[in-house]
């Protein structure tokens, strides 16, 4: 058995022995018997989810009861009426496996969440699966399960309200200073990519973030010192973070309250609380694995419920006081959303452009100027050939002027991405800046963009190299499951960037990236497919995560590219003669769509041949069919009429839904210059002629 934790005695948990009483807010309230009876009813609640289902994780959430009680019930402004409030406080649930908690809890604070809802947990399309998901349900501010992901979301919340504070805020005027808060596990603590946020929230002195670790001393597995014997307390200071301790996170209300207006107070750095609990506190398997992920039998849920004063067989209950209670807080959050909506009012007039702004970029509206200079830029992009990464580049520098709301960086490699704003960065002493220097933290760089975004009002990019999304993985498919309209600037997109080697070739990437659902990758041939490319990923309104995959060396400019071609996902650069020769369409993505002409003018002898640039596979998949067929011949392919082939690259993984031949790369590649690559590889017009040629078919 683990070592008790101070305050795990289980007369503790019961209603009729009021605590000595302390003050639990200057001036507000004190602790009595309905904070008890209140953390109480919590607890209950999320034992309650867990048997009803027959799944789910109860231990997290009897353990935070009194957690989440204090900062929900005296700390967290917000509203459940209005839940997508400017400047509301945010809350993460990082372990996200305790959402019988957060789904708790957005019940007794008024949101959309009904008993009927609880009673659905985990259940085929209720607004409660087993891990928060953000687009399900109002108050669920990010999608965690993978743990430290929430944390790290938080980072991005934590700097998005910092930058919104620096941009709008005026003397008399302060609208944007709400604060982040996040319950996290040991779980989130130990994966790397909380270890990149935290380093970074720290550097960057994000002092309205503040981190509630459930310390109670519990894996999966078993006991914690079996696999994480870290000074956590020591780590996090050395991250430049304050760092408390609760005591007595059982029951200590008035501790945490302290604790966390503590931590609100403070304007130099992020703070860590570390809470003591006991994992399923007053249950039987208290302060063990067991009580982790199994939920608790009606036996032994019966007899939690006694000691908390109860009633033993009754589902979900929730005593008068309580109601009570938690009414008093919604009617709290609601004053504070009228007097912001004041203050809002006068704001905007005596800042009316200011204001306009504010409310344009929360409802994601464009100024008309962006898709206006993108388009210019696009024909721009016509006059001299050059790198997909460079005209990338321009792009940028062209929309941030209109664009306020434009926020991003890169992970060390800002030359190489050619993702610099050409301003000042984020900073201690910048909080205006716009562009993050997110140091080699790919994972981090990718789940703070993910926080970034849903802030509500920002459009954030963050680049690297393609090899290394990968990195990042697990938050690219957060942004994809939870509907985060992030760019991801990927560049040195093939065996293309040469001498570094397979080691930093993307081969298996782009398939990967075209079988996650809700991301589109586009991967443009020169600058006019560039500019397409960013048009596509500011209007598209299902809010999809966008990979952009860019070429590291010049490219000749494409007769025949299009802007608007990039919507489709695929278009015809140039057309069949119809002079009764063999017909093949050949297609092709990137850098090497300019192998494909030069392969055409090889094949004009024996061939009709129509070429078809194809930037993303996504998208034209969503085409109509008639649209696909007359793209690709698909009718005459099947009739064995027309041969298709596709170059790129890549893994051909997937190529034969619509391609007979095959040019792409099935291995890794090699450490050489990329001409002598490409050569090696077969991909120069020769070789892809050649491909054609000796291809068996029934003509």
């Amino acid at each position: 058995m683990p070592q008790k934790r101070r305050g795990s005695n289980a007369h503790l948990g019961e209603a009729n022995n009021q605590p000595e009483k302390k003050k639990v807010s200057p001036g507000k309230t004190e602790l009595g018997a309905t904070d008890v009876l209140c953390v109480n009813t919590i607890r209950c609640l999320g034992a309650d989810l867990p048997t009803i289902a027959n799944s789910g994780h109860p231990g997290a959430p009897m353990g935070m009861a009194a957690m989440a009680h204090a900062l929900w019930g005296y700390v967290l402004r917000h509203s459940g009426k209005h839940p997508q409030w400017f400047n509301r406080d945010r809350f993460v649930l990082s372990n996200g496996h305790a959402c019988a908690l957060l789904y708790s809890m957005l019940h007794l604070t008024g949101y959309d969440m009904s008993l009927e809802d609880l009673r659905q947990f985990r259940q085929l399309h209720s607004k409660t699966p087993g891990h928060p998901e953000a687009h399900y349900a109002a108050g669920i501010e990010t999608t965690t399960g993978p743990l430290g992901q929430g944390i790290s979301n938080a980072v991005g919340l934590a700097l998005a309200s910092e930058y919104m504070s620096a941009k709008f805020n005026k003397d008399g005027f302060p609208l944007f200073d709400n604060h982040v808060f996040v319950f996290c596990g040991d779980g989130c603590l130990e994966e790397g990519v909380s270890s990149e946020a935290c380093s970074l929230a720290g550097h960057l002195g994000l002092h309205r973030l503040t981190v509630l670790y459930d310390d109670n001393n519990i894996t999966i597995d078993g006991e914690l010192h079996l696999a994480f014997s870290e000074k956590v307390q020591q780590r996090f200071k050395a991250y430049d973070w304050h760092v408390d301790v609760v005591e007595d996170g059982n029951t200590d209300v008035a501790g945490l309250v302290q604790a966390m207006e503590n931590a609100k107070k403070r304007t130099d750095k992020p703070t860590l609380i570390c809470v003591r609990t006991t994992i399923g506190f007053l249950s039987s398997k208290a302060g063990t694995a067991k009580v982790h992920g199994s939920p608790l039998s009606e036996e032994e849920l019966r007899a939690v419920k006694e000691q908390c004063g109860l009633s033993p067989d009754e589902k979900l209950q929730i005593p008068e006081e309580v109601k009570q209670f938690y009414a008093q807080v919604q009617e709290r959050g609601e004053r504070s959303v009228e007097a912001w909506n004041a203050l809002f009012e006068r704001y905007k007039k005596e800042y009316p452009s200011e204001g306009e702004e504010i409310e344009r970029m929360f409802s994601h509206k464009l100024r008309p100027e962006v898709l206006e200079t993108l388009k210019t830029l696009g024909e721009k992009a016509k006059e001299k050939a050059d790198s997909t990464r460079a005209h990338s580049g321009r792009m940028l520098l062209g929309i941030k002027d209109f664009m306020p709301e434009l926020i991003g960086g890169s992970a060390d490699l800002t030359g190489s991405n050619c993702t610099d704003l050409k301003e000042p960065s984020f900073q201690v002493a910048n909080r205006s800046g716009r562009y993050i220097h997110f140091g080699v933290r790919e994972h981090a760089m990718i789940a703070m963009a993910n926080g970034l975004y849903h802030f509500g009002c920002m459009r954030p990019f963050c680049a690297t190299f393609l090899n290394f999304v990968t990195y990042g993985w697990g938050a690219v498919r957060l942004a994809a499951l939870s509907k985060c309209g992030v760019l991801v600037v990927a560049t040195h997109d093939s065996i293309e960037l040469g001498q570094d080697g397979p080691t930093h070739q993307p081969i298996e990437v782009l398939a990967l990236c075209r079988a996650t659902p809700n991301l589109i990758a586009i991967r443009p041939a020169d600058g006019t497919e560039v500019a397409g490319a960013y048009a596509v990923w500011l209007r598209d309104e299902l809010k999809r995560v966008t990979v952009l995959s860019l070429c590291r060396s010049s490219v000749p400019v494409l007769q025949g590219s299009s802007f608007d071609g990039v919507i489709k996902g695929a278009y015809v650069l140039s057309d069949f003669e119809n002079n009764g020769k063999k017909k093949v369409v050949i297609a092709g993505s990137g850098s090497e769509v300019h192998f494909c002409v030069e392969a055409k003018k090889l094949l004009t002898n024996n061939w009709d041949v129509r070429l078809v640039s194809m930037p993303c596979w996504t998208l034209f998949d969503e085409q109509p069919a008639e649209y696909r067929n007359q793209v690709l011949c698909l009718s005459e392919r099947r009739q064995g009429k027309v041969l298709t082939a596709y170059v790129e690259a890549a893994s051909p993984f997937g190529w034969e839904k619509y391609f007979d031949v095959h040019v792409g790369l099935p291995t890794f590649g090699g450490s050489a210059p990329a001409k002598a690559l490409y050569e090696f590889f077969g991909f120069s017009p020769a070789n892809i002629a050649k491909r054609i040629e000796e291809f068996q078919a029934p003509f």
